[in-house]
């Protein structure tokens, strides 16, 4: 494939995408982004891996089988049965014996069972960052064998890992270029965990996240981190790079779980140290981190949710410019960023072009205290249907 040769062409995404996407056939998108993305992350750990520990073989007193030499090199360690090499080689199995890494037992599986098998055995040895995180129901009846073979065997033909940094960069935009794809095959709906990387880069580069605490309350599939880090990357020397990036904390929030899964995987892939909690509660009525106040904060709510009130939020300390009207929750997590802001903390948030003007339940009234007493520092209107034209191209 062309990818091998020019791995920095961006075409290689869009061309290895529109690969994979002939193989879905009816499979709906929001289905299909696990499949593909979890084999994504597969591959590039299992290669990541595997050029560790030829390094590590090299070396006179290192231990190529001791998982802490990986994990000091910010390596997953990846068990034999989880391996690129494995999976591909049995890539068309429909009858293979493994020992089962949950109940320790022999079992009979084809490359369905065999990949949900190797996603268990690298989460049971990295349970502090990837412990259920995974997709595991690649060996479920409904998904056609076929098809799974055949993205095992497309991917096998793109070589993700180069040395150093350029590794996790080339896995880091083919999984941010899916994450793109699937949000644009599934509408509205995939703005609940993609927002394209133009209108980050715009709120990043507005907000200068250099250093302190870094927040993101409905945090969807983790961009808005991903190109804080950038920034950092692209304003510091490259050696004080990883420095740079060692002095910001990423705190960060989601409700959906499948959305959470893709969000953790996407830092992952990155390198990203961060704080990602999940509760299918949410922000408002279960605040993971209500004791903290963050120095940036950046946030691309669900625009005009309507079923987010509860009675127990009557009286919340967070409404300090008034109380958000039942019906939309636009206000409530302007108020809600607002209050977690530090004494000089900045935040950008991305909302929906009618909460600038609404005068409706009392929104004129709340936004009218937010410039009278000085929380707004400038807003920037983007223009209309900019989030669906961009995900279609």
């Amino acid at each position: 494939m062309a990818s091998e040769q020019n791995g920095g062409d961006l075409n290689f995404e869009s061309e290895l995408f529109k690969a994979a996407d002939k193989l879905r056939g009816n499979l709906e998108p929001s289905e299909y982004k696990h499949i593909a993305l979890g084999l994504i992350f597969l591959k590039y750990i299992s290669e990541a891996f595997e050029a560790q520990r030829l390094k590590l073989l090299k070396e006179e007193f290192a231990d190529p089988e001791d998982a802490e030499e990986y994990l000091a090199a910010r390596v997953f360690w990846v068990p034999e049965i989880a391996r690129w090499s494995y999976l591909k080689a049995n890539a068309r199995a429909r009858d293979l014996e493994i020992v089962d890494p949950v109940t320790n037992k022999k079992k009979k599986v084809d490359i369905g069972g065999l990949i949900d098998a190797a996603m268990e055995a690298i989460e049971n040895a990295n349970p502090t960052t990837l412990k259920g995180v995974l997709p595991k129901d690649f060996g479920r009846p409904a998904l056609d064998r076929q098809m799974i073979g055949d993205l095992v065997e497309l991917f096998s033909n793109v070589k993700m890992h180069e040395d150093g940094e350029k590794a996790r960069d080339l896995l880091g935009r083919t999984y941010e270029y899916f994450l793109s794809g699937f949000a644009g095959a599934e509408g509205r709906r995939g703005g609940e965990f993609f927002t394209p990387r133009s209108v980050v880069r715009v709120m990043v580069e507005m907000l200068e996240p250099y250093r302190g605490r870094v927040y993101d309350p409905c945090c969807g599939s983790g961009g808005m981190f991903v190109q804080s880090e950038k920034f950092i990357e692209d304003h510091s020397d490259r050696k004080d790079a990883e420095k740079a990036k060692q002095l910001i904390s990423i705190y960060r929030q989601e409700r959906n779980n499948t959305t959470w899964r893709l969000c953790k995987m996407n830092l992952a892939v990155r390198g990203i140290d961060a704080d990602v909690k999940w509760n299918n509660e949410g922000s408002f009525t279960r605040d993971e981190f209500s004791n903290l106040k963050f120095d940036y904060i950046l946030a691309n709510p669900p625009f005009n949710v309507s079923d987010w009130w509860r009675e127990s939020l009557a009286d919340d300390i967070r409404w300090s410019f008034g109380t958000p009207p039942q019906g939309n929750a636009n206000y409530a997590w302007l108020s809600h960023i607002y209050h977690h802001l530090a004494p000089r903390g900045t935040a950008g948030v991305v909302l929906a072009n009618g909460s600038m003007a609404s005068q409706q339940s009392g929104e004129g009234e709340i936004r009218k205290k937010m410039v009278e007493e000085d929380a707004v520092d400038c807003m920037v209107a983007l223009p209309g249907q900019l989030l669906g034209i961009i995900r279609s191209i």
